[in-house]
């Protein structure tokens, strides 16, 4: 039954469901606008390849193409703009700065015991505190 279900509602959607993954939708967005419930959702990804590759395409091609946009970005780059007149076409040869905000973001993720904000220390010793305490109390007082 659930094969009848999967052939209905899953099959013919295999595109369909390869974008939505590179969009960015959760599986259990994805499994909304199939109409299935998450169990079946999990138990098509797990039977059938072809719906596994969908959904493993769909997301791996859009976080390289991100990832080679963050790069990118963060060690700044040479463009081309053209601007169209009349009959013309007239180029120039730009260039984008590096971005810092990309820089930061890249080293935080990809060397994060070097360039995480938060430094984890520690501290060795022994620590000898003496308290001195009022005339007339001491520490076996019952208050």
């Amino acid at each position: 039954m659930a094969v009848g279900k999967y052939k209905t509602h899953v099959e013919p959607k295999l595109l369909l469901i390869e974008a939505w993954a590179r969009d960015g939708l959760t599986d259990l967005k994805i499994a909304e606008r199939l109409g299935i419930s998450e169990a079946s959702f999990y138990k098509y990804r797990n039977e059938h390849e072809e719906f596994t590759e969908a959904l493993k395409n769909g997301k791996e091609i859009i976080d390289t193409m991100v990832e080679n946009a963050l790069l990118k970005a963060a060690l700044g780059y040479e463009y081309e703009e053209r601007k169209i007149t009349d009959d013309t076409i007239e180029r120039t040869k730009k260039y984008a700065q590096p971005n810092t905000t990309a820089l930061i973001f890249w080293l935080k993720n990809r060397k994060p015991q070097q360039w995480r904000d938060k430094q984890e220390l520690g501290i060795e010793g022994e620590l000898n505190i003496k308290v001195s305490l009022p005339k007339g109390l001491t520490p076996d007082a019952d208050n």
